[in-house]
């Protein structure tokens, strides 16, 4: 059987990947990071009137009530953009969060929905787990905080910024304010989230190892030692071809997970999919590192901007530890096992 993306998701992917070709991509993420959000707004603007926003959430609050795999579609290409701003948490992990409460309370739903798929309303998360801390990205310029902690979720106060390996990920720790759901319903909606969210993140990392794998097999065949390009040496042809190996090995186990979400495997495919793009994006990382030399580390060249994407990305939704002791669970008890066991 050959899986295959349609020639809808192909456009779309397209259509996505073309708002991040003006060139100033680059130049929104460091504005991001060195606080001026103006830039990068903007491009969030353009992915909000594509509908990049309203993807998965219904047409009852607002959205276009796609599948999640054209979720999946759209961060691929805001991964290969290394674009800033909590993007997975307000187009993926909030609306899942709400919608599964919507099942019981519709109200906070209603609230805020409509505007995040409009991309007017901008939202973030921190999940926590027993006397963990609850840290969310880009917390102080959202119009919602929420606090995910085991069968209780409560909106969020910003607290204090903390260090992140990549500037563009503003890391603030918050603490719980208002409670707005708990028990059995809530820990359903918590579970919803982090998978959706680490489904996104998966979808980004992907993204980035492919656009690092570009990056450099641009770089080899301009770059020369000994008279010719290093993209000629066997050495560097193995490294990239094992790079590419690894990046086609984990898309389908994306697609998969994309196309699982409304069963019972759904925690231990996403959890399969996190661990083979966050393995994935991370060889690419290494290779590209490699194969730049010196340049690479430098913080005015690009390719850095992808580099410490993927290494925060690589356990901002779980460790590779955590996803694969998920899988062995879910083995182990069948797909019944409880999805959200990992974050209790």
């Amino acid at each position: 059987m050959k899986f295959a993306l349609s020639p809808e998701h192909q456009d779309f992917g397209a259509s996505i990947r073309k708002l991040f070709e003006s060139g100033s991509t680059a130049a929104a993420v460091r504005a991001w990071s060195a606080g001026d959000p103006a830039p990068g707004r903007a491009l969030i603007e353009q992915l909000a009137a594509a509908g990049a926003f309203g993807l998965t959430i219904t047409e009852e609050f607002g959205g276009l009530d796609a599948e999640p795999l054209d979720q999946v579609v759209a961060f691929v290409e805001i991964g290969r953009a290394a674009a800033p701003g909590p993007l997975v948490e307000s187009a993926a992990a909030v609306p899942a969060l709400l919608q599964t409460l919507a099942g019981t309370d519709p109200e906070p739903a209603r609230r805020w929905l409509p505007g995040i798929a409009e991309g007017t309303v901008s939202a973030t998360v921190a999940f926590t787990g027993t006397g963990g801390r609850a840290i969310a990205v880009d917390a102080d310029r959202v119009d919602l905080v929420l606090v995910a902690d085991g069968d209780r979720i409560g909106t969020g106060r910003v607290g204090a910024a903390v260090r992140s390996v990549d500037p563009a990920r503003r890391l603030f720790t918050v603490e719980a304010d208002e409670l707005l759901a708990e028990g059995p319903r809530a820990a359903e909606a918590v579970a919803a989230a982090f998978d959706a969210g680490t489904l996104a993140n998966a979808a980004q990392l992907l993204g980035a190892g492919k656009a690092l794998l570009d990056a450099s097999t641009d770089y080899v065949k301009q770059r020369k030692q000994f008279g010719r390009p290093i993209g000629e040496f066997q050495a560097v042809k193995q490294k990239l071809a094992d790079v590419l190996i690894g990046l086609d090995l984990a898309e389908p186990l994306l697609h998969r997970a994309a196309l699982t979400t409304a069963t019972a495997n759904r925690a231990r495919d996403t959890s399969a999919a996190a661990v083979a793009c966050a393995d994935a994006a991370y060889r690419a990382a290494r290779a590209a590192l490699q194969v730049h030399g010196a340049i690479g580390y430098t913080a005015e060249y690009d390719l850095s901007l992808w580099l410490t994407r993927v290494t925060a990305l690589r356990t901002a939704w779980g460790t590779p530890d955590l996803h694969r002791g998920r899988i062995a669970e879910a083995l182990r008890t069948g797909p019944a096992a409880d999805p959200a066991g990992a974050l209790t």
